[in-house]
């Protein structure tokens, strides 16, 4: 039983999704998008890119919850198509001069970085799943 619950352990070497570096980054992201656009009017867009940004970090540590490598899977993608969402609102701040260009090109290579991130862990995942089977 032991070898079956490290077998289903998402990152057996990670004790909490606190511990994954992608998390960091995300909510750390996250964060700095609420302080730069807290003076934002357009309430909508603030909050929707918000949203988006939560929905980062917050799908990492559901899908790590969860317990088993595919669900972790499946929430890492979710919250890769977040960072997609954040990087386009993040064009959208630019062109609409809501953050300064400069300030909006760094968050969205921040943003590109953690896609990245979760790419290469939903990678090396799949790629100790098969070697399980």
């Amino acid at each position: 039983m032991p070898e079956e619950a490290e077998r289903n352990n998402p990152r057996p070497m990670k004790h909490s999704f606190e511990d994954l570096d992608v998390w960091k980054k995300a909510y750390r992201l996250t964060v700095e998008l609420y302080q730069c656009l807290k003076e934002l009017k357009d309430w909508g867009f603030r909050d929707q890119i918000c949203r988006a940004a939560v929905s980062i970090c917050s799908n990492i540590a559901e899908g790590f919850e969860r317990g088993s490598t595919q669900e972790f899977i499946r929430f890492l993608f979710i919250a890769k198509g977040s960072a997609g969402e954040v990087r386009t609102q993040l064009y959208l701040t630019r062109d609409l001069g809501y953050l300064e260009k400069e300030e909006s090109l760094r968050l969205m290579e921040e943003c590109k970085h953690i896609s990245a991130m979760i790419q290469n862990l939903i990678t090396s995942l799949k790629k100790k799943k098969e070697e399980e089977k």
